[in-house]
């Protein structure tokens, strides 16, 4: 694999331990020249893995510039779109895999481009894969998937640049194989955040800057982030973000914020960005939910706290699964769950019930009868994924399970929420704005 290499003496800029104090530390990345890399060319070759790798990418840019991504498929059917139903009042995303990105499932980009007016990478725009060993760096998947947005007239969410998962061990080890030092991880993440969105600077709508920081009871996470930089380093991370590209929409995105105690200290959070001058254009409240949770009241709430703070309100992540949860497993999106497969939690393996169909498309529609209500706060819904087949749910909180929590089916039909969608956003009568 070609990868493009860094090293401290190439003149990339590196931040020292610096003062604590955030505008004092603006200041002096400020006055220290540092500017973002733009110029930075990508990986020629494909950086190849599972899921969580970014798959075959190089040939993927290539072929969706020539509008041949997918191969000789079908147009689109823009008589029957759930974007041209929904533009009037948001848009409407989804998440692709790097298998997608690089056209290796047919069907599924022209039903994307039907369905869809922003995209994000599922995985390979993590750090993980965009810079598996440090200074080395593979965008090969990411340029293909910009590549795609443009060819497809759609807006590209960034997602993520701070996380506790998903981040290669190295980046908080120093030399000795002990914990780094705080002035070298500030390095790390200064040269990952300036490099990543350097490159793409005035390409991206927007980023999930920091990503799940937070309990449930709204307290910081403790992660290697917190724990080497200290209680700030959210402040950092988006300083650094709004420093590498002024004119990106900066985001806060995190599961569960339809509890009361972590939707107060999402608020909590938004507020000290904003109270240190950072821009907070965003929150994320990923919509990782199930057939009788959360109750609607309780969404809305936060929808109404966060629309409160002059942050736009995002719907991320959204899937309804229809399994039953185990009794040990939180209900969330917290990866480190990893329990043993049970029978009688994958009841549906070899089809969906008629009426279980029912309850999923009464709660897609339910759900989306409220971000209607909301829509002059929400400006994006995103759906985790374009078919069952791609979902996260099969494999959590146990692997091998057989869910069923998106609008399309594993053949790529639609599902009988889709229809009801669309009659929902006609019956809401807007005017387009797309």
């Amino acid at each position: 694999m070609t990868v493009f290499k860094r090293a401290a003496a190439d003149g990339h800029c590196r931040v020292g331990a610096g003062p604590r104090n955030l505008l004092l530390g603006l200041a002096a990345l400020l006055l220290s020249g540092c500017a973002p890399d733009h110029v930075l060319r990508s990986a020629s070759e494909v950086h190849a893995g599972s899921a969580a790798s970014s798959g075959s990418a190089a040939p993927a840019a290539n072929a969706v510039r020539s509008g041949k991504a997918a191969g000789a498929e079908p147009a689109p059917d823009p008589g029957n779109s759930l974007r041209q139903a929904f533009a009037p009042y948001f848009l409407l995303g989804t998440a692709l895999s790097a298998q997608q990105i690089a056209g290796q499932e047919r069907g599924t980009l022209p039903l994307v481009q039907q369905h869809f007016n922003s995209l994000t990478a599922e995985n390979v725009m993590k750090w993980q894969l965009l810079q598996p060993v440090e200074g080395q760096f593979d965008f090969s998947a990411a340029d293909a998937l910009l590549a795609l947005a443009e060819q497809q007239g759609s807006v590209l969410i960034g997602h993520t640049l701070l996380w506790h998962e998903q981040t290669p061990a190295w980046v908080f080890q120093g030399p000795d194989g002990g914990p780094a030092s705080r002035e070298l991880l500030l390095a790390r993440l200064t040269s990952h955040i300036q490099t990543v969105m350097g490159r793409y600077r005035g390409k991206i709508k927007g980023w999930d800057v920091v990503n799940e920081a937070l309990n449930e009871d709204g307290s910081l996470r403790d992660t290697p982030w917190r724990r080497i930089l200290g209680d700030d380093f959210y402040l950092t991370a988006f300083a650094l973000a709004q420093q590498a590209d002024p004119a990106a929409e900066l985001y806060y995105n995190d599961f569960n914020l339809f509890k009361p105690a972590k939707r107060q200290g999402a608020v909590r959070l938004v507020r000290q960005l904003q109270a240190a001058g950072l821009k907070v254009a965003g929150i994320g409240m990923q919509g990782h939910y199930g057939l009788d949770f959360p109750a609607l009241q309780e969404v809305e709430d936060s929808i109404r706290a966060f629309a409160a703070t002059g942050a736009q309100v995002m719907i991320t992540e959204l899937d309804i699964t229809v399994l039953p949860n185990p009794e040990q497993a939180q209900i969330g999106a917290d990866v480190s769950q990893k329990l043993a497969l049970q029978a009688r939690l994958n009841p549906y393996t070899a089809g969906l019930p008629a009426d279980v169909s029912q309850a999923l498309t009464e709660r897609y529609h339910a759900l989306f009868r409220l971000f209607l209500q909301y829509e002059a706060s929400i400006s994006r819904v995103t759906l985790w994924g374009v078919h069952d087949g791609q979902s996260w749910r099969n494999g959590f909180p146990m692997q091998g399970r057989t869910d069923y929590a998106l609008l399309f089916d594993r053949d790529l039909t639609p599902k009988p929420a889709v229809t009801a969608l669309l009659q929902l956003a006609a019956e809401s009568g807007g005017e387009r704005r797309e």
